[in-house]
């Protein structure tokens, strides 16, 4: 394997792997139930690798995402790590993620990924409730997700996310509370609590543009979220990000924070994008698509953009409110003194001042998509 020094600045690689068994009616990301294109995907994605091997220098953090990376099966992903890890170079501290849904997580699959050097898994669980899970189409039972969440513990994996959804149609308060509860039973260290969103592109977008699903009124989503957050500070985790929940700084989800700050990373399968520290690009959203572009020796580009220093700027804002880092104060405007309308903002309790720059609030959280607005530039 080859090594570099550690450097948390360094690139991060992300690997779509674009299967399930079965799409989710709530899902956008690109997704496909054929699972016989897994070995032309494989194919493809080695020849990406080569496309990109002298890119980035090197990395320290790798993401496996989907789509449900724990479809495929344990010899293609130990031959797909060695294939990664032979043309690219990783930091010797490398966070290695993977996404697993519950009913995959066996002593087998563990033992495998363990091997392969993954250190930190994000279980998909999206809820503790059958209800709620018969809701969102997921396949697994809240028996499921607890007996995974076991079986992770047992086989020696102490970073384990628990991704969790809100506001699932016909919840209540008291389920969601309930599912956080019985998270926290298995001391996750990292916590991700979506809001339920309704995609023009899902099953549940188009049956909510036909009435036959609603969507949560702006009082009980500001309610919720509220209490989602007291709770989970309340038992010691850090609301670092609008979505996401961290028991220490350590436990902060190392790949997904490159996003937010500007780091470059390399995506590769897919649908999946990338950022270079100048131009930003996306890949096909199709696997024939990709595979016959690679086939012919080509990056399987869709599209690309180069941001200019004011987007970078505009960026860091919008990006920058939705993290309890926040953002300089010096991004704040081009043109305008920060104070003048910081101030207010501040007073407000929708930021806070401190040593040169603007942080949210968690009242700032509840409106960090419009936030950015009341700044002159925007």
């Amino acid at each position: 394997m080859n090594s570099a020094p550690t450097d948390h600045e360094l690139a991060g690689l992300y690997v779509h792997v674009p299967f399930c068994r079965a799409k989710c009616p709530y899902c956008d990301f690109y997704s496909t139930p054929a699972l016989s294109l897994v070995e032309a995907w494989l194919d493809g994605l080695r020849k990406e690798v080569l496309l990109y091997a002298n890119s980035f220098p090197a990395f320290n953090s790798l993401y496996f995402g989907g789509g449900t990376p724990t479809i495929i099966s344990d010899q293609a992903f130990k031959e797909l790590v060695y294939f990664l890890r032979g043309h690219f170079v990783f930091a010797d501290d490398t966070e290695v993620t993977v996404e697993a849904n519950p009913e995959d997580v066996t002593q087998e699959k563990l033992a495998a990924l363990k091997a392969c050097g993954v250190n930190r898994l994000s279980i998909g669980a999206q809820a503790f409730n059958d209800q709620d899970l018969t809701t969102l189409g997921r396949r697994h039972s809240a028996h499921d997700v607890e007996a995974a969440l076991e079986r992770a513990r047992s086989a020696g994996f102490s970073n384990i996310g628990v991704d969790l959804i809100y506001l699932v149609p016909g919840q209540t308060e008291e389920s969601w509370i309930n599912s956080l509860r019985r998270a926290l039973k298995f001391e996750p260290s990292h916590l991700s609590c979506y809001q339920m969103t309704f995609e023009e592109t899902t099953a549940f977008g188009r049956m909510r543009a036909e009435g036959r699903i609603s969507a949560a009124d702006e009082e009980t989503e500001r309610r919720i979220f509220l209490v989602t957050s007291r709770f989970l500070e309340e038992h010691g985790f850090i609301h670092y990000e609008i979505s996401n929940f961290a028991r220490d700084e350590a436990s902060r989800s190392r790949h997904n924070g490159k996003y937010w700050r500007h780091v470059p990373y390399l995506g590769l399968g897919p649908g999946a994008h990338s950022f270079d520290g100048a131009t930003r690009w996306w890949n096909l959203r199709s696997v024939k698509q990709y595979c016959r572009a690679v086939e012919n020796n080509s990056r399987p580009i869709e599209g690309s953009e180069v941001l200019t220093e004011e987007q970078f700027r505009l960026e860091r804002v919008y990006l920058g409110m939705r993290t309890r880092d926040g953002i300089a104060l010096a991004d704040a405007s081009a043109a305008s003194d920060p104070e003048d309308f910081l101030s207010p903002l501040a007073q407000s309790g929708l930021i806070r001042l401190k040593n040169g720059r603007a942080l949210p609030t968690l009242e700032g959280f509840l409106v960090a998509d419009r936030l950015p607005l009341l700044f002159p530039d925007f």
